[in-house]
This record gives structure tokens, sequence and C-alpha cells, in this order.
């Protein structure tokens, strides 16, 4: 119980400080969750963000799904949701209850552009965090700079950058494997 309590609070915590959605949520839930409680390790969290950007849902939901089933099942994963979602439900009644007197001020306008501004930093250096951890060898690097040239130029489909990535996972395993079976290594 003390667990499921403590995954609650924690990713209630997280939902509750972080603005600007799932994406801005990603360096708090890497702090909380890699740095402070242990609760994942680097590559594990990539993974979950990986998924959690695959699947339907915001990232940062999907991840505290994910970190709370790992941790205590079916249970965890639905209490470590309910802590995420349960500050925003709160804020968005609180808001929507306010809103439209408060649009007439200008000043409200400033706000919302300068939390657009921080939200644009934090995801920025979530990314970087991510671009650090991700990108391992010269092959990361080029597959990145082609899908992210794709993304720009071609498509920003989620569903075709992800079908990219794992054909490209998939054929540099197959080259992988196919190179140590020359060499005379075994794939472990």
């Amino acid at each position: 119980m003390k667990e499921l309590i403590d995954l609650y609070t924690t990713f209630f915590r997280i939902g509750l400080f972080t603005f600007g959605g799932g994406m801005a949520m990603l360096p708090m839930l890497t702090k909380e969750v890699v740095e402070d409680k242990k609760w994942a390790t680097n590559e594990e969290i990539l993974d979950y963000f990986a998924i959690g950007q695959c699947t339907p849902g915001i990232i940062a939901i999907n991840t505290s799904t994910f970190i709370g089933t790992k941790r205590k099942g079916a249970i965890g994963g639905v209490t470590a949701t309910l802590g995420m979602v349960t500050p925003s439900v709160i804020v968005i009644l609180i808001i929507a209850s306010i809103l439209s007197q408060i649009m007439e001020y200008e000043i409200v306008g400033h706000i919302f552009a300068g939390i657009r501004i921080a939200v644009a930093a934090l995801v920025t250096e979530s990314l970087v965090g991510i671009l650090k951890s991700g990108i391992k060898d010269i092959f990361g690097l080029v597959f990145y700079l082609i899908i992210l040239t794709f993304c720009i130029f071609v498509t920003n489909s989620p569903i075709l950058v992800v079908i990219a990535g794992i054909a490209v996972g998939i054929c540099r395993i197959k080259l992988v494997d196919k190179n140590d079976k020359k060499e005379g290594k075994r794939n472990v």
C-alpha cells in the first residue's frame, strides 16, 4: 500500500508542477523516476517514452502507466495514471470556470506567451537529453538525421515515422547478424 501511495503522490506532483503537456513533463519524469526514485534506468525511460509516443494517448500518462505497472502490476498502473491526471482535471475545471472572464485581460495573453517560451525550453532540454541517451553510434546519428529530414520535408505523421524506425531497426539487426556470422561472432 505504501508503494501505491508513493506512486500516486509522485505522479500527482509531476502532473501538478509541469505545464505544457506530455512532452514538457519528460524532464521532470526523468528526474523523478530515474534519478530520484530509481524506478527505471535511462534506457528504460527512453523505451517508455518511445512506446508512449507510439501508443494512443499522452506520452506522460502512458509513461506513468508503464512505470506503475512495472512497479505494482495493473493496480500500480492505474494508481500512477490517476496520480498523473488528477491535477490536470482539477486545474482544467478551475480554468474552465473562469477562462471567459480572464481572457479579456491583456496580461493573460502575455502570461500565456511566456509559458509557451518556457515550455519550448523544457522540451528542448528534454530533446537534448534523449539525443545523448538515444544516439550511441554513427548509425544512430545518421538514422536520426534521416528521420528528422523525413519529418520536416515529407511527413509529420508519427505513425509513418515509427514504422520507418521499426523497419530500420529490423534491417540493422539483420545486417549486424549477417556481419557477425561472416566474422564468426555470436550475437548475444
